[in-house]
């Protein structure tokens, strides 16, 4: 089989890794791709290819789709579905995973989302949608001050402001729809209530009639250790959670999933792909905080070191609707992803740093470093965007895993090199002898 992926950031670099341990698979490019990405081994022999195509120029992923045929296209930025990917691809008769705009729109219209789950019984804050700025001021004052103000569509994982009481509210709301510091995508805004507790994400397989969940896995979203500073995109994960259990981690994700699924069969919403909630556990129970519509970065890259699937058959079944005949099979094993980003992410970076110490890694065992924001220049890999790398290990107890990844993010440095010391600090805390 031929494979297109698109994207090129670390939950593609980690799906190009794992496609390319498929035996199917005799050929891989990925558009546009990264230093990571180019070169990744195929298990049928030879090397993955990168194409210098931006993920969100339908025009030319449709004439190279033309051009070389692939048996199946994966997508990994919500750009690309946002502008309708699946869709263009689909009326040429080219196989692709991911879910269709409409379906989409679970991740780019935050404002649908939280209509969506108030009409079908999904628990989730209270919240109000906005695009009048007093209107809005005066839903957070009723709050108390205390509230997030969410972008309604997309910001790179950014979008999201958490103000702990009035004056930053309104400062939150002046930024956003005043200012406009999201573009177009802070036209509308959505305030929800701030709720307390554990936050996680619920990651889910469906083929538009079933559904399949993932491990449960904890991001980081906060820039610093202790989860301070500004949100970013996520500096880091790991999964499993210890302080959940299998049976509570699939009642909770039912909880969440079965309302969902059936309120897109009453809508008609046919939703392939991957699904992704943000949930909040509270002492009420879960709470939903937004959708995602394709699978998380970096959870991807804690995610597919455990899975032992084939993923390329798990994605036509997807695809053909027959994901309920291929369960999913995940080793024995914790994962921990630590994010190595830019000096000044998430907000303006300088490009263009010599990464060190690649060559030094990549003989670790149980180790590997996705690419994200890399490229080459004059023959070695320097920065080009926030987040750098993932630094992602996997052993058989949290604290090994851990403990591996932080000893490979040490051997990688580059001008202005920053990192979180912390992460599944939480998990460990929960259970320091696993």
């Amino acid at each position: 089989m031929k494979l297109l992926v698109i994207g090129s950031g670390g939950r593609e670099h980690a799906l190009v890794w794992k496609l390319a341990q498929s035996p199917r698979v005799s050929r891989l490019w990925c558009a546009p791709g990264n230093a990571g990405t180019q070169g990744e081994p195929l298990a049928a022999g030879g090397i993955a290819e990168n194409v210098a195509i931006g993920a969100e120029d339908l025009v030319s992923l449709l004439a190279f789709a033309r051009k070389q045929c692939p048996d199946l296209t994966v997508v990994g930025p919500d750009g690309a579905l946002a502008l309708g990917v699946v869709d263009a691809f689909q009326a040429e008769g080219f196989p692709i995973w991911g879910p269709r705009k409409a379906a989409a729109r679970f991740e780019f219209s935050k404002a649908f989302s939280q209509e969506f789950m108030r009409q079908h019984g999904i628990p989730t804050a209270r919240s109000g949608t906005f695009t009048d700025p007093a209107s809005a001021r005066l839903f957070a004052q009723q709050l108390g001050g205390r509230c997030v103000v969410k972008a309604d569509g997309l910001a790179l994982g950014k979008g999201v402001i958490m103000a702990r009481d009035a004056r930053e509210a309104e400062s939150a709301i002046q930024r956003m729809l005043v200012d406009r510091m999201f573009g177009e995508a802070s036209r509308e805004v959505v305030i929800q209530e701030w709720i307390e507790g554990t936050e996680i994400s619920l990651h889910a397989l469906c083929d538009g009639s079933h559904f399949q969940i993932l491990p449960s896995s904890q991001d980081h979203k906060r820039v610093g250790d202790g989860d301070l500073g500004p949100n970013t995109g996520g500096m880091g994960t790991y999964s499993p959670t210890p302080f959940l259990s299998s049976s509570e981690w699939e009642k909770m994700a039912h909880e969440v999933l079965e309302p969902w699924l059936a309120g897109c069969q009453a809508e008609g919403i046919d939703f392939r792909g991957l699904i992704y909630p943000g949930v909040m556990l509270t002492a009420d129970g879960p709470r939903v905080l937004e959708f995602n519509a394709r699978w998380g970065d970096p959870e991807t890259q804690v995610y597919l070191p455990r899975l032992e699937n084939d993923l390329v058959e798990i994605f036509l079944a997807c695809i053909n609707g027959t994901l309920d005949q291929h369960p999913l099979r995940w080793f024995p094993l914790h994962t921990v992803c630590v994010v190595l980003a830019s000096h000044g992410y998430p907000g303006a970076v300088e490009r263009g740093k010599v990464i060190h110490g690649l060559a030094d890694v990549a003989p670790l065992a149980q180790v590997k470093v996705f690419h994200a924001g890399t490229t080459r220049f004059n023959e070695e890999v320097v920065t080009s965007g926030g987040r750098v790398l993932g630094v992602t290990a996997w052993d058989t107890s949290l604290g090994a895993a851990r403990d591996r990844a932080y000893a490979a993010a040490d051997r990688l440095c580059f001008e202005g090199m920053q990192f979180r010391r912390d992460i599944a600090a939480r998990g460990l805390a929960f259970a320091p002898t696993v």
